[in-house]
């Protein structure tokens, strides 16, 4: 397979730049089709990982979805201010503050679910089953291989 003459031809091939444009196109696609219900890939993965981690604190949830803390907290006032999140004190330590789903982010989340399944089906279908599931994978060791010990 060729690539489009706007692509160009890298001596040195730089791993960084490949995967991040590869992650922007497909921020790009994710975002498209969230974009009828108010949301975009990064604000959908963040209430998903609230939802299936049990009223995570900021720093775990930036741990888990490799984030920078301040970083983070800078994405959530869209979503607090929405109502879609609530931040709360740690009933065992005040200084930590724990993420939640609101009734209207469940529900925001819920309804979003087919635009996200709409994004998965375009880019499973652009690289093709089986490909797909190599990436998958191929992603998912280069992050467990690249963390810190």
């Amino acid at each position: 397979m060729s690539l489009p003459a706007h692509f160009p031809a890298m001596n040195l091939p730089c791993l960084c730049s490949r995967v991040r444009r590869t992650a922007r196109r497909v921020s790009q696609i994710y975002d498209r089709h969230l974009e009828p219900y108010g949301l975009t890939i990064s604000q959908f993965g963040v209430l998903a990982q609230i939802r299936i981690g049990g009223s995570p604190s900021i720093g775990e949830l930036a741990e888990r979805i490799v984030m920078d803390p301040t970083t983070l907290t800078r994405s959530l006032r869209p979503l607090q201010q929405r109502g879609l999140i609530a931040l709360t004190p740690d009933a065992r330590d005040r200084r930590t503050r724990r993420l939640a789903l609101t009734e209207a982010g469940l529900a925001a989340f819920q309804v979003a679910q087919p635009g996200w399944a709409a994004a998965q089906h375009e880019v499973s279908s652009a690289l093709g089953e089986e490909a797909s599931k190599t990436l998958v994978f191929h992603l998912d060791e280069a992050l467990v291989r690249l963390s810190p010990p």
